[in-house]
């Protein structure tokens, strides 16, 4: 018998009717008209609330732009005044000192106000991350003002750029609030903020760009200019005509900031300055910072106007549409109650005739076969009937589902399924759930997978192999063993990507993954921490010597050329890779120990690549001394400095031809309380790491010309004869510091000294340390101030540069001095031909033998120093040597001894 003729046969109303009359249809619709209603209001509260955020962000940068711009006239104004060779000198005249000062304490004040906008922009804001970003371009742009290793053009580019970068992201910031679904009130008054955020921008930026324009020369003048006259023309169309403001408050203001007499005033000088360029000077621009300042901030307090009435606006919308969310949710609530409540009274009627049925269904759960009541709806008697029938498919039922819960997925899907239409269902189902299970499990490998590595290598990625390093340093902790871990820096791959492009970049990467997958032991972990950065963790490691090994198969493996597919550049790359070693120590196992073996490998591969690249390096217990030794002394080294522990000797430097005295080179000296005596070559090397090298040539430089001086006044040289000369080191560092003119300028002016009486000695590396060194050392020259290339012969200039190299004077190497090798001998004679040909002095070091002194002499050789005449001695002992004149090999001091 089919269902449909057994609810004939049994007769009474079907359930769904009175279900579908009461409960679904009110249901359905309410649900429907609620879900619409809802989802308009809420999203009408997101927008608003979105827009608010957006709009007080782009206010936030706005304030933010603004300090930049405050930034930039003291920056460029210091610049300027502080180097001549970088600006339109006639923009000046005789007020660059004064200006210099002001402008000192006006970058600080600055510096100051921008940080106090930076720290005041919110982290949940949209504009943090902008702002960060801004904080650390502007320490990049600070730290080159500061050091001067960028010149006045190109601290204007970066403050115009990052002005300019910042105005853009407003734009954008603002242009999403427009574009947020306001009402028409709301849109205007928005629509006002990003008027006067435009005419801030164009007011602010107009007077420093026209100052730049007017203290720069050449292409860079004509390139600021251009932006200059946009900024200007842009404001002064702006204001021409009726104010585009919705608000009549508003409008007033705009006028007021606009046609206020400061305004006035920088608004026709600025309009000059673009017709006629070069009719205000410097000064007179920078005297037009007041009345800048002034109308900024008229414009800041309209901007802030607008974003106020914006915000109100918004608020206003918001509340509405939140009123609106209210009402319709008690509107469907009143639905829902009617509905619920004719339910209840219908369920009434249906719980007796289903409690009767239930109560059978229970017997019959428990096992016993009994009579089921008859009565109610269709459905009831239907089930009532077809319940007996369903008992004997209860037991295999209940046996699939013990298999489900034990997991057992394979004893839950038997062959023939139970017996009536119930058995069909669960049998399907159970089938259907089995599957489910498995796709779930297979899904969650899958994402696990992906979570834990690099898309692009297939390889561990940063998270998952500082976990796998953690757990390596656990298990070797346990066993007493030490993990190895090698960090990979790629070299040369930014070139692929720039030149071949980023398709061929991934080749590469990818290439990469596969030969270190290849090179590693079996067990070791291969991991790309992102970009063309790799680590290998190895376990249960014996020795470093292992781990260097292991590197340097790395390195040979990367070198090997990469084949690119087509499409993805030229037919292979090449790149090259800087390996560093950092080995467990300890069994740390702490939660950083991971971090702090990984920050040891960066370390070490960091000494990679400035050892040249290409090589493996070990953090070990040496650097790791050697860190904190040379920490230890720079320290020591700068108090020393201070203190006066540091001391000058000078060794004489002579004629060749007749013995005459020329002069001396100073060489510092340190007595380190506590230590001792501190070699010149490590304590001058712990000042080159750091800028205390300048500090220490400035101090040199002072303390040798005031010496000299002093003997030049005390020791005459003879009617006729020339005044002895110092000679003073000058690192690579100092040389290209801004400041090493007006350190030279200094030392001349305090001792007396005239220009000629200083010689600069220099090595070979710092001529191709850039243009910076070459133009310092052509203006030493022009000052009247000798060059000397020290220890000439061991570095990369070429003899067929010597006439173009700034240098007045080349000193051979003590190496080149002392061989016997006839290459060395060959190589000295060509060395003092070539540098009298090109006009050129020769000095030779190191001389000890009187048969070098004779060979100098038949080379032609000018001049010589060393233990054959003197060594290095105080000053007080370099008194007793004889008189500017003649210093014989013969007269050798007698403390020349030991």
């Amino acid at each position: 018998m089919t269902t449909g003729s057994a609810w004939r046969r049994l007769g009474g109303r079907p359930v769904w009717q009175h279900l579908a009359a009461l409960v679904v249809v009110p249901l359905l619709a309410t649900s429907a008209v609620a879900t619409t209603t809802v989802a308009d209001r809420v999203a009408e509260l997101h927008a608003t609330g979105e827009a608010v955020e957006l709009m007080r962000a782009g206010a936030e940068l706005d304030e933010l732009r603004r300090a930049v711009d405050g930034e930039l006239l003291p920056t460029l104004t210091r610049s300027a005044t502080r180097d001549p060779s970088s600006f339109d000198i006639g923009a000046f005249g005789e007020e660059r000192g004064p200006l210099n000062r002001q402008a000192e304490k006006e970058v600080r004040s600055t510096r100051e106000a921008t940080d106090l906008v930076l720290s005041a922009v919110p982290a949940t804001s949209a504009a943090s991350v902008t702002a960060r970003l801004t904080q650390v371009k502007l320490a990049t742009a600070r730290s080159a003002a500061d050091q001067g290793t960028a010149s006045t053009a190109a601290l204007a580019d970066r403050y115009l750029e990052l002005s300019e970068w910042l105005s853009e992201v407003e734009d954008r910031l603002l242009a999403r609030t427009t574009a947020a679904g306001l009402s028409e009130d709301s849109a205007l008054a928005v629509s006002d903020v990003v008027v006067v955020a435009g005419l801030t921008q164009h007011a602010s930026r107009a007077l420093p760009t026209t100052f730049t324009a007017r203290v720069l020369s050449g292409d860079e003048q004509v390139r600021v200019r251009r932006r200059a006259e946009y900024a200007i023309g842009a404001y002064e169309s702006m204001i021409t005509g009726v104010p585009p403001l919705s608000g009549a408050r508003q409008r007033v203001a705009w006028y007021e900031a606009t046609s206020s007499p400061q305004a006035r005033q920088l608004t026709e000088a600025l309009h000059r300055e673009s017709l006629v360029p070069g009719s205000l000077s410097g000064p007179e621009l920078l005297r037009l910072r007041n009345a800048s300042g002034a109308r900024d901030r008229d414009l800041s307090a309209l901007l802030g106007e607008a974003v106020d009435a914006a915000e109100a606006a918004i608020e206003a919308e918001r509340r509405e549409a939140a009123r609106r969310v209210s009402t319709t949710v008690v509107l469907c609530l009143l639905v829902l109650a009617g509905a619920l409540a004719a339910a209840l009274a219908q369920g009434r009627w249906l719980s007796r005739s289903l409690r009767r049925l239930a109560d059978a269904a229970s017997r019959v759960g428990e096992g016993q076969l009994v009579d089921v009541p008859r009565g109610g709806p269709r459905e009831v008697r239907t089930a009532a009937a077809t319940l007996a029938g369903a008992a004997a498919g209860l037991q295999q039922v209940r046996e699939q589902a013990d298999a489900l819960a034990r997991g057992d997925l394979a004893g839950a899907v038997r062959d023939e399924p139970a017996p009536g239409p119930l058995g069909e269902v669960v049998h399907t189902s159970v089938q259907q759930l089995v599957r489910a299970v498995q796709q779930r499990e297979q899904l969650q490998g899958e994402l696990a997978h992906q979570a834990a590595h690099d898309a692009l290598t297939g390889l561990p990625n940063r998270a998952a192999a500082v976990r796998l390093l953690q757990s390596a340093l656990h298990r070797s902790a346990r066993r007493g063993a030490a993990v190895g871990l090698l960090f990979i820096d790629l070299d040369g791959f930014k070139a692929v990507n720039d030149t071949s492009g980023h398709a061929a970049g991934d080749e590469v990467l990818r290439a990469v993954a596969a030969r270190l997958r290849e090179v590693v032991r079996a067990g070791d972990v291969v991991g790309r921490l992102g970009g063309d950065e790799f680590v290998v963790v190895a376990e249960d490691v014996g020795d470093v010597g292992g781990l260097v090994d292991l590197g340097q198969r790395i390195i040979d493996a990367v070198r090997r050329p990469v084949p690119l597919p087509p499409g993805a550049g030229p037919g292979t790359a090449r790149v090259g890779a800087s390996v560093g070693v950092a080995v467990s120590r300890d069994g740390g196992t702490g939660d950083d120990a991971g971090d702090v073996l990984l920050a040891e490998a960066d370390t070490a591969v960091y000494r990679a690549k400035a050892r040249g690249r290409g090589r493996v390096e070990v953090f070990d217990d040496d650097l790791r001394a050697e860190l904190a030794a040379r920490s230890d002394l720079e320290d020591a080294l700068r108090a020393g400095l201070a203190r006066g522990e540091l001391s000058l000797h000078y060794q004489p430097v002579v004629a060749v031809a007749d013995g005459r005295l020329l002069g001396y080179e100073a060489l510092a000296r340190w007595d380190r309380p506590g230590v001792g005596r501190v070699p010149p070559d490590v304590f001058v090397a712990a000042a080159e790491a750091s800028s205390l090298v300048c500090d220490l040539g400035r101090w040199v430089l002072r303390e040798a010309t005031a010496q000299l001086a002093r003997w030049r006044a005390d020791r005459p040289a003879s009617w006729g004869a020339a005044e002895p000369t110092v000679a003073v080191n000058v690192s690579g560092r100092h040389l290209v510091d801004p400041r090493l003119l007006d350190d030279v300028d200094a030392a001349l002016a305090a001792s007396g000294l005239p220009p000629s009486a200083l010689v600069l000695e220099i090595t070979e590396t710092v001529l191709v340390d850039g243009p910076l060194a070459l133009e310092h050392l052509r203006a030493l020259r022009a000052r009247g101030v000798e060059v000397s290339i020290d220890d000439f012969g061991t570095g990369w200039t070429s003899i067929g540069q010597l006439s173009t190299t700034p240098a007045d004077t080349l000193k051979v190497d003590r190496s080149f001095t002392a061989s016997d090798d006839p290459g060395c001998r060959d190589l000295v004679a060509l060395v003092v031909h070539a540098a009298h040909t090109f006009g050129l002095r020769v000095v030779a070091e190191g001389v000890e033998e009187p048969e070098q002194l004779v060979w100098l002499r038949s080379l032609g050789c000018d001049a010589a120093q060393g233990y054959l005449f003197s060594r290095p001695l105080p000053a007080a002992e370099v008194a007793a040597l004889p008189a500017p004149g003649a210093l014989h090999a013969g007269d050798r001091h007698a403390s020349t001894a030991g």
